[in-house]
């Protein structure tokens, strides 16, 4: 939709249950959500999608849950507690905290000059913001300490005394979960390589965000797929997995014209080829997902660090070697963001009225479809249409105020039909069904809606 705004998808998830801000009644807390009724069953939807493209429709891919807490040498091996930092800045007067990089991108994005911060050293961010003489957002000075690197990770501690309490941390992502567990699967699942571990977890990152909703927070959840696959395999394999991001999000519903891939300008330390797919959010084109080929450094670097082999034996070739892996890797909040962000839209109405609709795939609403009685006394056939269809898939039910507002509601939350029951209906059994996308209605039989419904699910 052209001219949407962030705000425009804030207030709708606030006043239609999709997401709430975090411990809201104490006044909150920076940048943390709480996802409604409708929100949790639209994010649970696209986790689901998510793991049957996958998991479930991906040969020899095997999925884990590992623990958030994790051995604190994993990140001393990962190399996140040496170097996983962002570059900060205080403001001098109002005493608050910036990414750097942050203020540089808004700034260029202003004024039509795009930078790339990536592949800018710290004294040249420095510069940068010295030679625009870049405001902070808070009191609209440029005062600002020289740039300092932060480390992300949450830290807490274990142990039941003081004294003996040891350093842990949150972990700041989930692939190291399915990289330690890289043994356990082969030999547990008797995998042979190429084969994928997948997982959906939480993970936290002690930054400072820019404010854009759910599109970067504190505590998050990603969705990722390891491929291990022997080294000679890892361009193909990495070229394959760029298609299947791309399909996937294609399938969701979203318009090729709203993506694009953007190689990395600077690689990390441990990657061959790394790449996004971008898309055209409301604050403009910023990251949905990522592809990267990690080589061999993670399962060599456990295998270092823990003293446990990580070699992987051919059992045709008889050859041992540590794989190599291509990562796809998404976030579910940010993906969230996207989904609604491609599926708002603002209709002007032939009565001159302007109705606000989601139109989410229906395998992703959070309700199928919403039953509504013509008059409250048909309340007990609506209410038998409505067990009928909820056996089926996730309905809803309302009988409050006039048909129109009932097919507003459900059209702002993304419901992609509506069933409503009138007198015929005693007579006969036969409903109607309107689309919310066309606004046209037809007239069918409870066990047709079924049908109809499943079919347009599949």
């Amino acid at each position: 939709m052209e001219n949407l705004t962030l705000e425009k998808i804030v207030n709708m998830c606030n006043q239609r249950g999709i997401i709430f801000a975090g411990s809201e009644i104490y006044g909150g807390l920076g940048n943390t959500w709480d996802y409604g009724p409708i929100g949790h069953e639209i994010k649970s939807n696209i986790k689901r999608e998510w793991w049957k493209r996958f998991v479930y429709n991906s040969p020899n891919t095997f999925g884990v849950d590992a623990a958030i807490l994790m051995n604190p040498r994993v990140w001393e091996a990962s190399g996140h507690v040496a170097g996983f930092s962002d570059p900060k800045i205080d403001c001098k007067d109002c005493k608050t905290r910036h990414r750097a990089d942050n203020l540089i991108e808004a700034h260029a994005t202003k004024t039509g000059k795009p930078v790339n911060t990536d592949s800018m050293s710290d004294d040249e961010l420095n510069k940068y913001l010295t030679d625009n003489k870049i405001k902070c957002p808070k009191c609209g000075n440029s005062n600002f300490t020289d740039i300092r690197q932060f480390n992300l990770m949450f830290e807490t501690s274990r142990g039941v005394t003081e004294g003996g309490q040891s350093k842990i941390y949150l972990r700041p992502e989930t692939a190291q979960g399915e990289f330690v567990n890289f043994i356990n699967i082969q030999r547990t699942m008797r995998a042979k390589v190429p084969f994928g571990i997948a997982q959906i977890g939480k993970a936290f990152r002690n930054e400072v965000t820019p404010g854009n909703f759910i599109f970067r927070t504190i505590e998050f959840e990603q969705m990722e797929h390891q491929l291990f696959c022997k080294e000679g395999q890892d361009e193909a394999f990495y070229e394959e997995y760029k298609t299947k991001a791309w399909d996937f999000l294609l399938s969701l519903g979203f318009k090729a014209e709203n993506l694009k891939f953007k190689p990395h300008d600077k690689l990390s330390h441990y990657a061959k080829a790394a790449c996004d797919i971008n898309y055209k959010f409301p604050m403009g084109w910023s990251e949905l997902n990522g592809i990267h080929n990690r080589t061999n450094y993670d399962l060599s670097r456990h295998q270092e660090y823990s003293g446990k082999g990580m070699l992987y034996l051919d059992p045709v070739s008889g050859e041992k070697y540590i794989p190599w892996v291509v990562e796809y890797s998404i976030g579910a909040d940010r993906l969230m963001l996207a989904v609604l962000c491609e599926a708002y839209n603002e209709e002007k109405l032939e009565d001159g009225d302007t109705r606000t609709v989601l139109k989410l795939h229906p395998k992703l609403a959070a309700y199928k479809a919403a039953v509504f009685p013509l008059q409250k006394n048909l309340g007990e056939k609506a209410m038998e249409v409505f067990n009928t269809l909820n056996k089926h898939f996730y309905c809803a039910y309302d009988e409050a105020g006039s048909i129109g507002k009932r097919y507003r509601r459900q059209d702002e939350i993304g419901t992609p039909y509506c069933i409503t029951v009138d007198f015929t209906t005693l007579e006969n059994g036969i409903v109607t069904l309107r689309d919310r996308d066309t606004m046209q209605q037809q007239s069918m039989t409870v066990d047709e809606v079924v049908a109809f419904i499943k079919g347009k699910l599949e």
